[in-house]
């Protein structure tokens, strides 16, 4: 079984988001980077999938140089290989990722080593875009299942299930397929100190993104307000009984 799991390079989740002056760009001097942690689950799914049902896993990204440092990490976790497509300092609207990736299947499938199963997180940390995976498996012809916290292969065919409101979805497709996973799919792994030193002989290959023409242009960027809130000691005991009527008043619960 061959897993093909695509992830993305995003600023640790939870920092404090700054932008640049002109509002175009995130400034990532003082974040550091991880992938996304849909993507972390996808990664351990293949490494699980792969122990399971034997074969083999590759790890891709589009972006930056830098990125090789998420794909040797998704490596020591138990990855066999990885693919950088070199975007350089661009960032690649989801269309443009989706060429990239289309591309980069269609290569392995030229050398007979086509993934029967393509795992992406549900969406990017970062920027939100929940089309990649939708685009992969259009641009292919193949069955997509989105937001899946729970999946199987066997006999050559892909369980997936996904939680709708309090209900449960369950999908049967054959493979190949494309699946988008979402947090909770499974408890990912630490990487071991054999795995990292491991990682840092498996094979990366590297190739160029291609000059795309983006369909979409960003204006500037928004971080939103947070809301902020406080609270207000009423008094104590019995001397605050007045002082919640009050507030009891102004928040037309009661009336006097």
């Amino acid at each position: 079984m061959e897993i093909l799991v695509c992830i993305k390079r995003v600023p640790f989740v939870g920092g404090t988001v700054v932008l640049t002056d002109d509002h175009r760009q995130v400034d990532t001097k003082f974040l550091g980077f991880t992938m996304s942690p849909h993507e972390e689950c996808a990664v351990e799914e293949a490494v699980r999938l792969v122990e399971a049902h034997g074969g083999s896993s590759t790890v891709l990204t589009v972006g930056a140089p830098e990125a090789e440092e998420q794909l040797r990490y998704a490596m020591s976790l138990g990855m066999d290989r990885a693919v950088l497509v070199d975007a350089g300092a661009r960032e690649l609207g989801p269309r443009s990722v989706a060429a990239e990736i289309v591309g980069a299947v269609e290569t392995m499938r030229s050398a007979g080593a086509g993934p029967d199963l393509l795992l992406l997180g549900n969406e990017a940390a970062d920027t939100g875009d929940f089309q990649v995976g939708i685009l992969v498996a259009e641009a292919l012809g193949l069955p997509c299942i989105t937001g899946v916290k729970e999946l199987e292969v066997a006999g050559g065919e892909l369980r997936a299930t996904r939680e709708r409101g309090r209900a449960r979805e369950v999908f049967a497709v054959s493979l190949p397929a494309v699946c988008t996973v979402k947090e909770g799919l499974n408890l990912p792994r630490y990487p071991s100190l054999p795995g990292r030193l491991r990682a840092k002989s498996k094979p990366l290959a590297t190739s160029e993104a291609g000059e795309r023409v983006e369909q979409l242009r960003m204006q500037s960027l928004v971080v939103p307000r947070e809301e902020r809130r406080q609270a207000e000691v009423l008094g104590h005991g019995a001397d605050a009984a007045g002082r919640v009527v009050e507030v009891l008043v102004e928040l037309g619960v009661v009336k006097r």
